[in-house]
């Protein structure tokens, strides 16, 4: 198993006064066979992270390595690194049914090496891996549920055997019910083939029922990092809790959703604030506390590696400092198929054989 390494990732835009700045710096480890999720809201530069990783954004400085290999101007980094994306729709082409989207991908790997015979056996088993009947092999991408198309999008990255998975959002534009099936699917995926996954959403209640280990990122920059249980229960930068309180939850009245920061806008990307890039919004920080004005200057980056959860954030060592939250159980369980983390899988079949009766029943309703 192959693990991936980040090392001082920079992409940057424009140049002069419009310059910006997307990703800081970034520095971020995903472990051989496990699940790293990044989260942050949108416009933090998780996206722009993932397409810098896989090829489609520009570097500006910083490595990319597997295996101590750095890829970064790797020209067959695709062979290494797949990534899923939020839109399955318009990922997949639409004239193209899925056996044929997933024969190019077999093809691409191996070349003439398959005949057709083997081709089409290795179709078959990729539907199978992400729970899809041989029948939809002869489908359009138009005819499949949303769920659906995300699992063929899942099963042309595996297709070519990566090292890594980058999943981007891969669940935010579907229904609640198919949500937790995907994140099932993927599970299941990770279990049965120890593929390494860096798993990015906005949604601390999806990554918690995935991760191993969560990553925050605020403005270009990794913020707090730490194992998923750890760092949901003990979060040690105020804008973690910011985003753990903002999760919409049964029995919460609005007033207790709506966030101390939630009423200020993030900060113009090509004017970043000098010192913590969080001060403006921060409702522990210099705007409520007058002691604090460290944060107006002192970049919190400098030290990270020494706090808890190497937080960018001055008062990271006081628990005081961005308050504690005890970590609650998933909230993806509305159909009847989202498991505990640390539950039985039973070797992923009642969960695979749960995510296909889901979509199955999506795409008889849209095709009504």
């Amino acid at each position: 198993m192959t693990g991936l390494r980040i090392e001082g990732l920079t992409v940057r835009y424009g140049r002069g006064r419009r310059a910006m700045t997307a990703v800081d710096g970034v520095s971020l480890t995903v472990p051989p066979g496990k699940i790293v999720s990044l989260v942050g809201e949108s416009g933090s530069g998780k996206s722009t992270l993932a397409r810098a990783v896989v090829g489609l954004a520009p570097v500006a400085a910083g490595h990319i390595l597997l295996d101590d290999e750095d890829i970064a101007s790797h020209t067959a980094r695709h062979r290494h690194i797949q990534m899923v994306f939020q839109d399955p729709y318009a990922s997949l082409n639409p004239r193209m049914t899925v056996g044929a989207t997933l024969d190019e991908a077999l093809r691409a790997r191996a070349g003439a090496r398959l005949t057709r015979e083997q081709r089409g056996q290795g179709i078959g088993r990729l539907l199978d891996l992400v729970a899809l009947s041989p029948e939809h092999a002869g489908m359009l991408p138009g005819r499949l549920s949303g769920g659906q198309r995300q699992r063929v999008a899942l099963a042309r990255a595996l297709a070519v055997r990566p090292d890594v998975i980058i999943a981007d959002e891969i669940t935010s534009a579907l229904d609640v019910s198919v949500q937790g099936a995907v994140l099932n699917l993927v599970r299941d995926i990770q279990a049965r083939l120890g593929t390494s996954m860096l798993f990015i959403s906005h949604n601390l209640e999806v990554v918690r029922y995935v991760s191993d280990v969560i990553a925050v990122m605020y403005l270009g920059r990794i913020v707090e990092a730490a194992p998923t249980e750890e760092l949901l229960a003990r979060p040690r930068h105020p804008y973690t809790k910011t985003l753990l309180a903002a999760v919409p939850r049964l029995g919460r009245s609005w007033r207790e959703i709506t966030t101390p920061s939630g009423d200020l806008d993030a900060p113009d990307p090509h004017h970043p604030p000098q010192g913590c890039p969080f001060h403006p919004r921060c409702p522990v920080g210099p705007r409520v506390n007058a002691s604090r004005s460290v944060c107006l200057t002192l970049d919190p980056q400098l030290g990270a590696a020494r706090r808890p959860h190497r937080a960018a954030c001055h008062f990271a060592d006081d628990p005081a400092a961005a308050g504690g939250l005890r970590a609650t159980g998933p909230t993806l369980d509305a159909a009847g198929i989202a498991e505990k983390r640390d539950g039985p899988s039973n070797g992923g079949h009642a969960s695979l054989a749960a995510v296909a009766a889901t979509d199955e029943e999506t795409a008889t309703k849209e095709q009504r």
